[in-house]
């Protein structure tokens, strides 16, 4: 799956869309330099799910929890962590069987964390501006 994204509306969209196909458990890893769009992806996914909560990146705080949809979606960031130690800390394991979809940005920092099944989303800019989106 490859898609261009001319405008932060279409990567929303394109997480909404994304959501559709998501069922309980499932892990969803983002990868792609600052800026990319993987957080309006999680912006599009959370709302997808039903959603109607305020979406942010959990740069500091790790974790984010959005409640409120028809699945729950946990949402990290390993951007600022210096080894895998720290999410396993942060009750990761607890997260993957909590009944959600799991999205990680910057998951390629720690791959051998995601599991086996995740649904792996390549970001990137493009020359233009727009970005594109390839799932790997």
């Amino acid at each position: 799956m490859t898609a261009r994204l001319a405008q932060v509306e279409d990567t929303v969209a394109w997480g909404r869309e994304l959501a559709s196909t998501l069922k309980s458990g499932e892990i969803v890893a983002l990868v792609g330099n600052l800026g990319a769009g993987k957080t309006h992806a999680t912006k599009g996914i959370v709302a997808g799910l039903g959603s109607d909560a305020e979406v942010s990146s959990p740069t500091f705080t790790l974790v984010h929890e959005y409640e409120g949809g028809r699945l729950p979606a946990f949402h990290f960031d390993f951007y600022r962590l210096d080894a895998a130690q720290e999410v396993l800390n942060i009750a990761w394991d607890d997260y993957l069987d909590g009944g959600g979809v799991v999205i990680v940005e910057w998951a390629d920092r720690f791959p051998e964390l995601i599991p086996d099944g995740a649904r792996w989303f390549h970001f990137e800019i493009l020359p233009d501006g727009a970005r594109q989106v390839v799932e790997r």
